[in-house]
């Protein structure tokens, strides 16, 4: 028997009203912790110079927005975003968004037994956009096994030239690239590919963050190429700036005036997560753990030449009392896909079949 016809089976007997027990190897156990998600909710603003504001996130210092704090759970907790509106006050744009229509009650599929090596970052069971929306086959990646030859380590002044970017405070171990940022501003960002990206496409990292010094922001963000900020743009699809880490934004910045596209998710990013974002001539879309939580179609948003990804510990430093804490941010893999690759924009198999060996068995 084919998988289709099992799978029309199955409906048939469902559609019926008949109990059937289907007795399957390794049944799947919930992963300790976990809660009901929560639904995910966006906002979007377009802006000049704000009211309150800071650099940008790569090598640059033109201002921009400082954003409200913002929870979506982990794949451990496994939580689902909300939102919340920035503390700036821009003109909003409300045709250049639109909210995803999860069920928030929705209770993710189990996760079976992770290698102990993991220690809670295996992403099996934990839902990426590539499978959910059938991006294919990645054309880059990097799971951090071995060096970071394949990437550009900074090595000089820090972001917004405070601080230093030292390549010493990059380290790869069992798999797991850490990023730390001492009480005097040595951190560390990198550039993949060495600064050679494409015009347009979907990238995705699995990244955690513990809570941080105020000070340190921990990014994936596309720089363009051509290092022509901010005319060239900028998107900061995961930017942590909010100390806690319950919150993460998004940053759109475009323009000779860097005016800004804004959205934040709630969401407990002190554990593991899947961020994504998809880049087309139509607009730019944020995933996190497979869900849409923010997009824009604003034409004269979208970046105009090539784009590559960047991992960065940004240091901001304030006028405070007490000494700055040690922080780092965790990335466990990175990948890059092209749009309209070989078995890209496949349609992703929802059927029943499929449905229980996802949850079984978690392939």
């Amino acid at each position: 028997m084919t998988v289709d016809q099992l799978d029309e089976l199955i409906r048939k007997y469902l559609s019926t009203g008949v109990a059937m027990v289907l007795v399957l190897v390794g049944p799947a156990a919930a992963p300790a912790g976990s809660t009901a998600p929560q639904a995910a909710t966006t906002s979007a603003h377009s802006t000049g110079a704000p009211p309150t504001s800071r650099s940008p996130s790569h090598h640059h210092t033109d201002e921009r927005a400082d954003p409200a704090a913002g929870s979506y759970g982990s794949d451990d907790d496994a939580t689902k975003p909300t939102t919340a509106d920035s503390r700036a006050k821009p003109t909003a744009e409300p045709d250049a968004t639109r909210k995803p229509t999860a069920d928030p009650r929705a209770t993710p599929p189990a996760e079976p037994d992770a290698d102990p090596r993991d220690s809670g970052r295996s992403s099996r069971g934990t839902p990426t956009a590539a499978a959910t929306h059938g991006w294919g086959t990645p054309n880059r990646e990097d799971d951090f096994t071995e060096d970071l030859s394949g990437w550009g380590v900074y090595d000089g002044p820090g972001h917004a030239d405070k601080g230093t970017r030292s390549p010493t405070a990059a380290s790869v171990a069992d798999g797991v690239l850490t990023l730390n940022g001492d009480a005097e501003g040595n951190t560390a960002g990198m550039a993949w590919g060495n600064g050679k990206g494409q015009k347009y496409g979907r990238w995705e990292g699995r990244v955690r963050a513990p809570a941080s010094d105020p000070t340190y922001n921990a990014l994936l963000l596309l720089w363009p190429d051509a290092e022509d900020f901010p005319e060239g743009g900028e998107i900061d699809f995961m930017e942590m700036t909010d100390h806690t880490r319950q919150s993460t934004d998004v940053f759109l910045h475009h323009g000779e005036d860097n005016a800004q596209e804004h959205g934040t998710v709630k969401i407990d990013a002190t554990r593991w997560h899947n961020w994504a974002v998809e880049w087309t001539p139509k607009g730019v879309t944020t995933y996190v753990d497979g869900e849409q939580w923010w997009h824009t179609d604003k034409a004269e948003a979208l970046p105009p030449g090539p784009m590559h990804l960047c991992i960065q510990l940004d240091w901001f430093p304030q006028e405070r009392d007490g000494a700055v804490k040690p922080s780092q941010m965790q990335v466990d893999w990175v990948r890059q896909y092209p749009i309209g690759g070989p078995q890209a924009d496949k349609q992703p198999d929802k059927s029943v079949m499929r449905g229980l060996i996802d949850r079984t068995f978690g392939w």
